[in-house]
């Protein structure tokens, strides 16, 4: 029988420097947010996900005779829930879906859950949200890290000379190679940043597909009750088989996510398995190292509930104004589902204040809605 870690609340580890990077991160929001008007249609977006392909109404069945072990927290009592999904690409601006790429995530939202809430301005909602990307690891394992990887990600993003020569152009690599690995010279040998580096040469691999046929992963740790987890929401292989628009050509047209995915759902329904994968031990499935994928050969993912979404028309210029006004955040969960780890942490205050500023920004109010409803009309 396998044993799974219990959580604790020491199972994290401290880092002295992350009052001081959390700061700073926040400060580079709080600039990109405010500015991000001028270069994105005159409208604040999210510093991350800024681009939406669409919100869909939906429904999560937590289910029956669930293992003990994951019939934790929410999961723990069987029943149907309102939801929602906001599907989005994972940069911090708005352009043609060739020039973002192929990370994608979404924003599930599922109503009427009970039980007081980790987000200390809005304790009482009745909402409960995941934040998930198209790939089980993030590119940064501390938020020191995080803080250089934009930085040079963003130089490297600048086109290069046209008339760059090859000796150039592999001087070039190699001082982004260098600058990446330490930091920018800020990192002591044992600290370079492999991880990172291995991490974001993966997520370059990742298809232009359909927003439905992809898994969407927590990518960090959480808390599962008694117990450590990472959940996803994969596809089910019946309703994937069905979807006819697969493999997006993002050089066909400047937008190829959006008009895939309302097709898809203007057809016919789809339906998620939601998933949980415990932990098993913390050297080969660790908490703060989120570049690194636990092996389902330790602990495979089981299903614990279903999230559905019916045939439905998410086309229109009125779902786009009811996306942008919504908001998600991992931490809006009660405590049997803490976000664990130094990246979970930051993404704490980061989401709350994207979210405000965005809010405060549009001229939109800012509350949680209590219904599908409230959002939809």
């Amino acid at each position: 029988m396998m044993e799974f870690v219990r959580y604790s609340p020491g199972i994290e580890a401290p880092d002295p420097n992350f009052d001081t990077a959390l700061h700073t991160v926040l400060e580079d929001l709080r600039q990109q947010v405010t500015a991000s008007p001028k270069f994105d249609g005159g409208v604040a977006v999210r510093n991350a996900h800024a681009k939406g392909y669409g919100l869909a109404q939906g429904e999560v069945e937590i289910l029956a005779d669930i293992p003990p072990e994951y019939a934790q927290g929410i999961y723990a009592t069987p029943g149907r829930h309102e939801a929602m999904v906001r599907f989005s690409n994972g940069q911090p601006h708005i352009n043609s879906d060739r020039l973002l790429g192929s990370v994608c995530g979404i924003g599930l939202k599922i109503f009427g859950i009970e039980g007081r809430k980790l987000l200390d301005d809005e304790p009482d909602s009745r909402t409960f949200d995941y934040a998930m990307i198209n790939y089980p690891i993030f590119f940064a394992n501390t938020v020191e890290h995080y803080i250089f990887v934009l930085k040079i990600g963003a130089q490297a993003s600048a086109p290069p000379p046209p008339t760059e020569l090859p000796q150039e152009r592999r001087a070039r690599i190699a001082r982004f190679l260098h600058d990446f690995i330490t930091g920018m010279g800020t990192l002591e040998p044992e600290n370079w940043a492999w991880e990172e580096l291995a991490a974001i040469a993966q997520f370059a691999q990742i298809p232009f597909v359909n927003l439905l046929l992809s898994t969407y992963h927590t990518m960090g740790a959480v808390r599962h009750g008694d117990h450590v987890a990472k959940l996803r929401v994969a596809p089910v292989k019946d309703f994937a088989d069905r979807v006819v628009r697969r493999a997006l050509d993002v050089n066909a047209a400047q937008q190829v996510f959006r008009p895939a995915l309302v097709a898809e759902l203007k057809e016919r329904p789809y339906e998620f398995d939601i998933q949980v994968q415990l932990c098993t031990n913390l050297y080969e499935m660790p908490i703060e190292d989120v570049t690194v994928r636990w092996p389902e050969s330790l602990s495979p993912f089981v299903t614990v509930a279903k999230l559905r979404l019916p045939q439905q028309d998410i086309g229109g210029d009125d779902n786009l104004e009811r996306m942008d006004a919504t908001s998600m955040s991992p931490w809006r969960v009660t405590e049997d589902h803490r976000p664990l780890g130094n990246i979970m942490r930051a993404r704490k205050e980061v989401y709350r204040l994207s979210s405000t500023l965005r809010h405060q920004l549009n001229h939109q109010t800012r509350k949680e809605p209590e219904s599908l409803a409230e959002v939809f009309g």
